[in-house]
C-alpha cells in the first residue's frame, strides 16, 4: 500500500499531509510563531554572576540575557550518590567572560529571560540522550518491572562499545524494533557529535542545535518501506532537508522530490477540501450513511447513522455493511482530526454477535496502520465500543479553531424568539430601577424583524404597561444573541 507524503512550506508554517490511495490519512501543522526556544542548545556567555542568588545571567544572543540557576549546573551536582548534599557555589564554577555549552529549559515570558540548562538532553523518536550521564532510565509510563528490565537490556545490547552517554527510554520503544532503537541511537549520537563540535569551533552566543522543525521529522519518523515519495514545494527548503537527509537519514534521499508544478501542491491532491472536511461535524460515507464527530474536554464520541442508505433485501445486512465501512472511516478520521483520549464509538445496533466481531475485527486492523498508540475494547452491554488513542499533540481542530464567539463553543445558539423575550423581561426589570424617556433595543436584524412582525403585540403591550416609547434600531455587527437595551 503505497503512501506519498506532502510537505507545504512557507514561512509562516509547514503543513504535512500522508496520502494512502488517493485519501489524506493524516495532517500535521507546525507553526513558526508557536515553534518556542526550549530544547535548543547554545553557545553561551557568562554576562554576570550573582552570588546572593546562586545563579548567572548568560549571553545566548537573544534580546535579554537568559538566566541559569546553581541548580540547573550539572557540574555544581553532587555526582558520587550523596543527593542530599549542597551543590558547590556557583562562584566556584562560573566566571564572567566564561564561554559554556547550555540548553533552553524553559522560554522567555514577558520581561523574563529564558531558563537555561547546562544538562544536556536531546530527545529522538524512541529516546532521550544525557550525553553527560551514564544511566538508562525507562519511562514511568511503562509500569511492569519486567517490561523495563527487557528494555533496559535490549538497550544495552544495541549501545556501540564506546558509549559513555545514557539514555531515556520512552513508551514508543515499547513496540519498535532492534533496527529502529539502533537507528535512533545513531541519530542522537551523531548530534550530540555535531554540538561538541560547533561548541568548539563556533564563536559564544551561536545557536548550536535546534530541535528538529516539523519537515525534518518527517524525514526522520515518518518514512517507512511503503512510502513512495516525498514532495517538497519549497526549493530552499527541499535543499536543506536534502543536507538534513544525507548526515542523518540517507536512505531517505532518493524518494525525496521538489514539486515544481503549477497548481499549488495540497489543492492538486484534494487536501484543501479534506483539511474543511475534517473541521465539520458530518462525515459522508459512500454508502449513503454517516458518522457525527463531537469533541469534548473529557472525550470523543462518534455516532454511525444509516442516512439514506438502504442496499440490499435485508434490513441487518445494510446495517452489518454500514458498520464495516465506518470501521474504516472512523479509524481514518482518528489520525487525520488527531483525536487522543478516551473516544467512544456508538456503530448502529446489531443483534447479530457474528456481525459484531467482525465490525470490530475490522476496526481493529483499520487501527493497526495508526502510529499513535491505540487501545479497543468489546462492545459493551450498551451496545458502545470504548478506546483509547494516545494524545501525542493538539488535534487538528485545536490547532485552527478556537470557540465560536456567538455560541461559546455550545455549537448551538439561541433562537431569535428566546432572545425577543429575554429582551421583554430586561426592559421590565430596566423599568421598575430607571425612569428615562425612552428605551432603544439594538439588536441584530432577525431579532428586530421579530419584533416589528409575530413579537409586535407582545412589544406593544409591555411599551403599554411601562409607560414608555421603545424603539428598534438593527446592528449589523451583533450576532443573533446579543443585544443592548439604552436608556434614553
Amino acid at each position: 500500500m503505497n503512501e506519498d507524503i506532502l510537505i507545504n512550506i512557507t514561512p509562516q508554517e509547514t503543513r504535512v499531509a500522508l496520502i494512502v490511495q488517493g485519501a489524506v490519512q493524516e495532517l500535521h501543522i507546525e507553526r513558526t510563531l508557536t515553534r518556542g526556544l526550549a530544547g535548543n542548545v547554545y553557545s553561551g556567555k557568562v554576562v554576570r554572576v550573582l552570588p546572593g542568588m546562586q545563579s548567572a545571567f548568560i549571553d545566548i544572543g537573544l534580546e535579554r540575557a537568559a538566566f541559569l540557576h546553581v541548580a540547573d549546573i550539572w557540574e555544581a551536582r553532587p555526582h558520587d550518590g550523596g543527593n542530599n548534599a549542597a551543590p558547590t557555589p556557583i562562584e566556584k564554577i562560573l566566571f564572567d567572560g566564561q564561554v559554556l555549552t547550555v540548553q533552553v529549559i524553559k522560554d522567555p515570558i514577558g520581561t523574563k529571560g529564558a531558563r537555561l540548562s547546562t544538562q544536556i538532553s536531546i530527545a529522538g523518536r524512541m529516546l532521550v540522550y544525557l550525553p553527560q550521564d551514564g544511566h538508562i532510565g525507562i519511562s514511568q509510563k511503562i509500569e511492569k518491572e519486567a517490561d523495563r528490565e527487557a528494555l533496559r537490556a535490549r538497550l544495552q545490547s544495541l549501545l556501540p562499545a564506546d558509549e559513555k552517554g545514557g539514555y531515556i527510554v520512552r513508551t514508543q520503544a515499547e513496540d519498535a524494533s532492534d533496527a529502529d532503537i539502533a537507528a535512533d541511537v545513531e541519530y542522537l549520537r551523531k548530534t550530540w557529535a555535531a554540538i561538541t563540535h560547533g561548541a568548539r569551533t563556533k564563536p559564544a552566543t551561536t545557536l548550536l542545535h535546534q530541535d528538529l522543525s516539523l519537515a525534518q521529522r518527517v524525514l526522520r519518523d515518518f518514512v517507512h518501506d511503503e512510502t513512495a515519495t516525498i514532495q517538497v514545494d519549497s526549493r530552499e527548503n527541499y535543499v536543506n532537508l536534502q543536507e538534513f537527509g544525507k548526515a542523518y537519514t540517507p536512505g531517505v534521499l532518493p524518494r525525496l522530490n521538489h514539486y515544481t508544478g503549477e497548481r499549488p501542491l495540497f489543492d492538486l491532491y484534494g487536501v484543501e477540501e479534506e483539511i474543511l472536511r475534517a473541521l465539520g461535524r458530518r462525515v459522508d460515507l459512500k454508502s449513503g450513511g454517516y458518522l457525527i464527530v463531537d469533541q469534548t474536554e473529557a472525550m470523543t464520541t462518534i455516532d454511525v447513522n444509516t442516512g439514506g442508505f438502504v442496499g440490499g433485501r435485508n434490513f441487518a445486512d445494510t446495517i452489518f455493511k454500514t458498520n464495516l465501512e465506518a470501521a474504516h472511516a472512523i479509524a481514518r478520521q482518528l489520525r487525520l482530526r488527531n483525536l487522543g483520549g478516551i473516544i467512544i464509538l456508538d456503530f448502529i445496533d446489531m443483534e447479530n454477535t457474528e456481525h459484531r466481531a467482525s465490525v470490530l475485527a475490522e476496526l481493529k486492523k483499520a487501527l493497526s496502520r495508526d502510529r499513535t498508540k491505540v487501545s479497543v475494547s468489546s462492545f459493551s452491554a450498551l451496545g458502545l465500543v470504548e478506546m483509547t488513542r494516545k494524545r501525542t499533540r493538539e488535534s487538528l481542530a485545536h490547532i485552527l479553531c478556537e470557540p465560536c464567539p456567538a455560541c461559546n463553543g455550545r455549537g448551538q445558539v439561541k433562537t431569535s424568539r428566546t432572545i425577543c423575550y429575554e429582551i421583554l423581561r430586561e426592559l421590565l426589570r430596566e423599568a421598575k430601577q430607571f425612569n428615562p424617556r425612552e428605551f432603544r433595543i439594538l439588536a441584530s436584524q432577525e431579532v428586530v424583524d421579530l419584533f416589528l412582525e409575530e413579537e409586535s403585540q407582545h412589544l406593544a403591550m409591555l411599551g403599554d404597561f411601562i409607560g414608555k416609547k421603545i424603539s428598534l434600531q438593527v446592528e449589523n455587527s451583533y450576532h443573533q444573541e446579543q443585544y443592548d437595551v439604552i436608556l434614553m
